[in-house]
């Protein structure tokens, strides 16, 4: 099957299975009260005089920072994006000095895997080398105060190399990066990109030298922040990440010069609960021990909801679509459900989701989420997920985690001729290749999680208000369940929050 210049080959996809700060001390010693207050200040009028000749030395002015906001195509997420560019040229011209370039990655370059940041390297070097000190990357969601920026950045000198972040590290080894660092995961930092982080030119410079000496393999890009980290690291050949306290989540004091507010987006009413239609994919010999979970847990939130499998099982119910179960992918399976779902049946609900029988999912923050959204758009959203971005590949929703299809984008995906080439083809992987060649993006949302909750850092999920994870691997998912997705007061109390915020708009 030939799509958008090139050719779909049938590839194997095997999930691998799980294998199974300091402490500071004070001593309140007694000659500690006797020193004077006029020490005391000397000490810290020197230390301030310290700082200051660090920040003259390394001065710098907001039109030597490049900002590029990462920004995606979806009206919702091109709103945000451009909100947050207003807010840093506002901030900035009330310094009176010379504006600082802010960028919107989805405007910068329409190639498929411009959202892995590497491939945009040499037109960073090529175009604001010569002028610029520091590329600065944040997200949509990044509050960025300028002043507090700029005192942070003058701490590091721009004409030496610096990759700057707030720092992030695994707990333990996980399959989402390929059991990386297995013997000691946390000796490894990667930034969390929420926070905002820096490349300083003369990394960038360095970076680009690589790229075009060697190509980025084509291969998988499953975590971004992680991945980004790996490669500038180069195997302990390059650069380490720098922990920069200032680049923050917490939406706390003055220090921070970035944070962040952990909620789901704010864009009206919940969509109802009946224009949601969520279907499992299930088979029979998991009938008896992972439909029972999603009864116990998710499912009863959810307005519509169909079970399909291999086997008709009347208890449950579940629906036989006349697909055999197969071992690997399950593209067969997943396109009769698309057609089942706008052809024969629901043909007035506007969102399909579809989930397999180990997902984990909040139907209530779902149906917060997709407020933001608009059904009459070609929306197909979810956890994203690259396949050879590096060489002309595409981008996917990764099905774990569930993928979320508006009636739009399943119309024009089955109007076009794009389809499995095999029944056990890796559906999510089809499912992108198909909307990339018919120039559909898809939406991210970090929201969805392909893995467990024991998969990702504290410090990430902390600023998180998750919709969905994945896998029952060496959990207890009931409990995971309702410890990090289940409706409870925390939820009702946002919701309140919302409504007092939407009062005063």
């Amino acid at each position: 099957m030939q799509i958008s210049g090139f050719q779909l080959q049938p590839f194997l996809i095997q999930e691998s299975q799980d294998k199974a700060p300091g402490i500071c001390v004070f001593n309140k010693a007694p000659a500690f009260a006797l020193v004077s207050e006029d020490v005391k200040k000397e000490a810290k009028q020197s230390k301030n005089l310290e700082k200051s000749d660090t920040s003259k030395k390394n001065d710098i002015d907001l039109k030597e920072i490049v900002f590029v906001i990462q920004s995606q195509s979806n009206s919702f997420h091109a709103k945000k994006a451009e909100q947050l560019k207003q807010s840093i040229l506002k901030q900035s011209a009330a310094l009176t000095q010379e504006m600082p370039t802010v960028l919107l990655l989805h405007q910068l370059a329409q190639q498929e895997g411009a959202w892995t940041i590497l491939p945009l390297l040499p037109h960073f070097s090529v175009m604001y080398s010569r002028n610029s000190s520091w590329i600065f990357f944040c997200e949509e969601e990044t509050r960025i105060q300028i002043v507090q920026l700029l005192e942070t950045l003058r701490r590091y000198d721009p004409s030496k190399e610096w990759f700057l972040g707030k720092a992030l590290h695994d707990e333990e080894s996980t399959i989402i990066h390929h059991y990386a660092f297995s013997e000691n995961p946390t000796v490894f930092k990667y930034p969390d990109l929420a926070a905002g982080w820096a490349l300083s030119i003369p990394l960038v410079n360095k970076l680009t030298k690589r790229l075009k000496s060697e190509s980025l393999k084509s291969d998988f890009t499953i975590d971004l922040k992680h991945e980004i980290a790996l490669y500038i690291w180069d195997g302990g050949n390059g650069l380490p990440l720098t922990p920069v306290p200032e680049f923050c989540t917490d939406v706390v004091g003055s220090a921070c010069a970035t944070s962040l507010q952990s909620s789901l987006p704010l864009c009206g009413n919940p969509v109802k609960k009946e224009d949601i239609f969520v279907a499992v994919k299930t088979c029979k010999k998991f009938h008896g021990d992972r439909i029972p979970i999603v009864k116990q847990t998710w499912a009863g939130q959810a307005g519509h909801l169909e079970y399909y499998s291999d086997y008709a099982d009347s208890s449950i119910p579940t629906v036989d679509l006349g697909i055999p179960n197969t071992d690997r992918g399950h593209c067969g399976k997943t396109f009769a459900i698309l057609e089942r779902f706008l052809n024969h049946s629901h043909d007035k609900i506007p969102w399909l989701v579809i989930v397999d029988d180990d997902t984990l999912i909040s139907i209530s923050r779902l149906r917060h989420l997709l407020s933001c959204y608009d059904a009459r758009e070609p929306v197909f959203l979810g956890e994203r997920y690259g396949y050879g971005l590096g060489t002309g590949g595409y981008s996917y929703v990764t099905g774990g985690g569930g993928m979320v299809f508006s009636r739009e984008a399943i119309r024009r995906l089955l109007a076009s001729k794009c389809r499995c080439y095999s029944n056990d083809a890796p559906d999510d992987m089809v499912l992108g290749m198909c909307f990339s060649g018919l120039g559909i993006p898809v939406t991210h949302s970090p929201l969805f999680h392909q893995a467990r909750p024991v998969d990702y850092p504290k410090d990430f999920l902390s600023h998180q208000v998750p919709v969905s994870f994945h896998k029952h691997w060496n959990i207890d998912p009931v409990k995971v369940y309702f410890t990090w997705l289940a409706p409870g007061e925390e939820d009702r109390a946002r919701e309140q929050s919302r409504r007092g915020l939407r009062e005063e708009l």
